[in-house]
């Protein structure tokens, strides 16, 4: 008897820096999103998609929910994660380990309204004691009606092959909804822009990282094939000219260096030279602009 196909959308929730991103990394196998260690990383809702001959998995990863957002793209963001709640065909909750259960936090709240499978994923095992994720496990299983605590350590990949197995067997049959080929929706320029924002909060310290925003401008392959090569031009967008100032660096050694960091993980990430082009504008305090918020996507 041919096997029927089986497909879903599994929803990536939690606070920040809990490892979300490193996740949704181990189960698709792609570098789908920023990981780095400060949080308020990812911004936006990224999929990745696993399939075979008889299923699809469309995993969803969303930014950290911001309990008291401070500006209206966090405001943003956040409805991003409410917006993944409507759309799920199972959902994991993931936490750190050293993470406590936070009785005022809405994100916790709206646990309360999940019909579908919902798995707690207590992440970071590999930094504490076994007595200690005992302990963790029987304080958080009891907060909401989860079908299961499953522990991990996402950057070993331990745990993410059973966690990818129970998520399987929770979808339900279904058409396939993307190219068995693809692995994401989002344009490789979208990708480009997460690599020079992630070395952006590598290089730099502070507020300057979080009031950037990255925007590809210009993304050409050169005609000729055998010079496998990509010319790319993106602007770095900050609030206040100070910060482009510290961005550029003296004569030009900041964002040089930033250049080239960047210009490294983009040739690995797209298997090709990579000339790149990096320039700094200012948009005053364009966290709290609307218009800007919309035009770099994060209202519609």
């Amino acid at each position: 008897m041919e096997k029927k196909h089986r497909s879903g959308f599994v929803n990536i929730i939690g606070r920040p820096n809990v490892g979300k991103s490193t996740l949704m990394n181990a189960l698709v196998g792609e570098r789908m999103s920023i990981i780095t260690n400060k949080p308020q990383t990812t911004r936006h809702r990224i999929i990745g998609i696993v399939s075979d001959t008889d299923y699809q998995l469309v995993f969803s990863d969303t930014p950290g929910f911001i309990k008291d957002p401070s500006y209206k793209m966090q405001e943003s963001m956040n409805k991003f994660v409410s917006g993944s709640f409507k759309d799920a065909d199972v959902m994991m909750l993931v936490v750190d380990v050293q993470e406590d259960y936070d009785v005022e936090n809405p994100l916790f709240k709206k646990l309360e309204s999940v019909e579908v499978p919902l798995y707690l994923v207590i992440n970071k095992i590999d930094l504490v004691s076994d007595s200690v994720l005992f302990h963790k496990i029987a304080t958080w299983k009891d907060k909401a009606d989860f079908k299961e605590v499953i522990p991990i350590a996402a950057i070993q990949k331990r745990g993410t092959d059973y966690l990818f197995n129970q998520l399987l067997a929770d979808i339900p049959e279904g058409p396939v909804f993307y190219p068995k080929d693809q692995f994401t929706d989002r344009p490789e320029r979208f990708f480009v822009s997460e690599i020079i924002r992630e070395k952006l909060l590598m290089n730099y310290y502070q507020e300057i990282p979080y009031a950037c925003e990255v925007v590809v401008d210009e993304f050409t392959e050169d005609p000729d094939p055998n010079k496998n090569l990509i010319r790319i031009h993106a602007m770095i967008y900050v609030s206040r000219k100070s910060q482009k100032n510290i961005i550029i660096g003296k004569k030009g050694a900041a964002i040089k260096k930033l250049g080239t960091d960047a210009r490294y993980a983009i040739e690995k990430f797209l298997d090709a030279r990579v000339y790149l082009e990096l320039f700094v504008k200012v948009k005053d305090n364009w966290r709290n602009d609307d218009l800007m918020l919309k035009t770099f996507g994060y209202k519609e």
